[in-house]
């Protein structure tokens, strides 16, 4: 059986575990690079990758794309780079998604391409297998229905014709052929189509001004509607969103100045309803979500001037603010800068954010065990006050594993990450340096693991 060892020495509940801070563990930025005219980024959208063992963050910017070996967060290395067909201060948008091996790349400006990127060979290098104008010139969004082995290319100029949505087969996933394109839908045209979430054939359009659409895509040549809103509550620029696994409950950005994100029932497509909004809680005006994935129960938002935003959907009617971190240090405007992308599928936990001006940073969430007490001991702290060192010492009846151990104020606010340590079956003694330059007070030793939750107050 296993045992859960709990410390509960400070009432967690009470410390603002509800909204904790995110962890920043990395950051990677590359000076030499230019920002686009419009907006000064010289950074764009963010991927993921994992290849043989190892984590890889792919960032786009106005240069092309660069692939990060984000293995160990405190040695980043960019081990390789693909510059785009068109580069400088021309690109706004590059985006990306991976199948089978396979990165994709795209850019919404210029006289750009489709890449496809063989990436097997990494941490030694990349090699582009395909760069080609005569599918996609410009996209300004992809999704792969991996499922389906369909691309979906958003806003597509292929070559000099531009579609609200064109698809291309993947079974050669490096020789993608043409499906069909579209500009409207269920009897309805379009300008546009922002962005989609797809899941066998069933695709989740964000139209921008034209709402939002349920299409079935099984028959590629003539799709079906499965769903229109095009009026809701709070209604903007239909940018971006994501679906729930139990495809209940679809969460929604409109890329509009202080507009929220939408949760929208689905259960029943014939009856599409925006049941709830929720926001970064902003105390400015100009606060705007971009980019929405919904994993593990959580909706991770790149927010823009917020920077990163993470919400608690396990009661998925109800999300609720857990975690942020605001990546962006100006001044707020009625621009678009800040967190453009958000990327939280890496087996590591680790969270891939892009910054639209200061590149790459990665995080992590503050994870509190909520199982049962099941067991509970006393742990040893010392000295008190302490100054440059903390000491810990206590049993563990469990097996050797990795706790994440922080020192908070008594508002949750973590103010001295000290990193991961290996706790050992039996007797442990900890020796952790306290480097910051802490005024006098109480704070919160919190170390957490995944059958281990200590927390103790401690003094300064």
């Amino acid at each position: 059986m296993k045992h859960i060892f709990t410390l509960l020495l400070v009432s967690c509940s009470l410390m603002g575990f509800g909204q904790q801070q995110a962890i920043l563990t990395g950051q990677w930025s590359d000076s030499t690079l230019v920002g686009s005219s419009q907006y000064n980024n010289a950074y764009n959208e963010i991927w993921g990758l994992v290849h043989n063992g190892r984590e890889y963050a792919v960032i786009g910017s106005t240069a092309g794309t660069h692939f990060i070996d984000v293995t160990d967060v405190n040695n980043l290395v960019e081990v390789a780079f693909v510059a785009g067909k068109t580069q400088g201060s021309v690109i706004i948008h590059r985006d990306f998604h991976d199948y089978k091996g396979y990165l994709y790349a795209v850019a919404d400006e210029g006289a750009s391409s489709l890449q496809i990127i063989d990436y097997s060979d990494l941490p030694n290098t990349v090699n582009v297998v395909y760069d080609s104008d005569a599918l996609i010139r410009r996209s300004h969004n992809i999704f792969i229905d991996t499922a389906k082995h369909k691309l979906y290319s958003l806003a597509n100029t292929a070559p000099t014709s531009f579609y609200a949505m064109s698809v291309y087969d993947l079974t050669n996933p490096t020789n993608p052929t043409f499906m069909n394109s579209y500009s409207s839908f269920g009897g309805s045209s379009f300008g546009h189509v922002h962005d989609a979430f797809v899941r066998n054939d069933t695709a989740y359009l964000n139209c921008g001004y034209d709402g939002f659409h349920v299409v079935d895509f099984a028959d590629m040549a003539n799709p079906t509607s499965l769903g229109i809103m095009t009026t809701y509550p709070g209604q903007g620029y239909n940018h971006s969103g994501w679906l729930n696994p139990t495809g209940d409950y679809y969460y929604m950005a409109d890329e509009n100045h202080d507009k929220p994100i939408k949760t929208v029932s689905t259960d029943d497509l014939t009856d599409l309803e925006v049941t709830q909004s929720f926001d970064a809680g902003a105390t400015h005006n100009y606060s705007i979500p971009h980019n929405v994935i919904f994993h593990e129960d959580k909706i991770f938002t790149s927010y823009y001037y917020d920077g990163l935003q993470v919400f608690d959907a396990t009661d998925p009617a109800n999300p609720v603010k857990m975690s942020y971190y605001d990546t962006y240090a100006g001044q707020e405007k009625s621009s678009y800068e800040g967190a453009w992308g958000v990327y939280p599928f890496l087996p590591s936990g680790n969270i891939l954010v892009s910054d639209m001006q200061t590149g790459l940073y990665i995080f992590r969430l503050f994870a509190v065990n909520t199982k049962e007490i099941t067991n509970a001991d006393a742990v040893n702290v010392f000295p008190s006050p302490f100054k440059k060192e903390l000491n810990i010492q206590f049993e563990n009846p469990n097996a050797k594993e990795n706790v994440t151990i922080n020192l908070m104020d008594v508002t949750g606010r973590v103010v001295a990450d000290l990193g991961i340590q290996t706790i050992q079956n039996g007797a442990n003694s900890l020796t952790l340096p306290i480097i910051q330059d802490l005024p006098k007070g109480v704070y919160v030793l919190s170390m957490v693991g995944e059958n281990v939750k200590i927390c103790k107050k401690v003094m300064r």
